[in-house]
């Protein structure tokens, strides 16, 4: 019975990908040390080459006061949500062509859903 009960709980838990792929914001804030040369965090925290990024989520991009954004960004569209996030995150210059982002994006998905839970809890 214990056997047979185990059998249908591993099978179960393989037909629901998103529990194995799960958001993890304490490794999503180890993705993030990569976007520390260029950006900061922590609430009120300075703009560096990159804006901060306290409260992105849920923000309009190209909107952090006192950052010098490219017209591409200002005139993207865009508010950050994940799937933003997500998708800009994964080829920043093809998603906003002409933004001033001068990195080549995460392709690890398990990485960028980390690497946006960390930014959501900093949202």
């Amino acid at each position: 019975m214990k056997r047979t009960f185990a059998v249908l709980a591993l099978g179960l838990i393989a037909s629901f990908p998103g529990i194995a792929s799960a958001q993890d914001a304490a490794a999503g804030e180890k993705v993030f040390n990569q976007c520390k040369a260029c950006h900061t965090i922590e609430t009120g925290g300075p703009n560096r080459v990159g804006p901060n990024l306290h409260g992105v989520v849920g923000r309009k991009a190209g909107s952090h006061e006192g950052f010098n954004y490219s017209d591409a960004m200002k005139n993207s569209g865009i508010t950050w949500d994940e799937a933003q996030l997500d998708k800009y995150l994964t080829d920043p210059k093809g998603t906003i062509p002409g933004n001033k982002m001068a990195f080549a994006g995460v392709k690890n998905e398990q990485a960028r859903k980390d690497l946006i839970a960390f930014l959501k809890n900093n949202s």
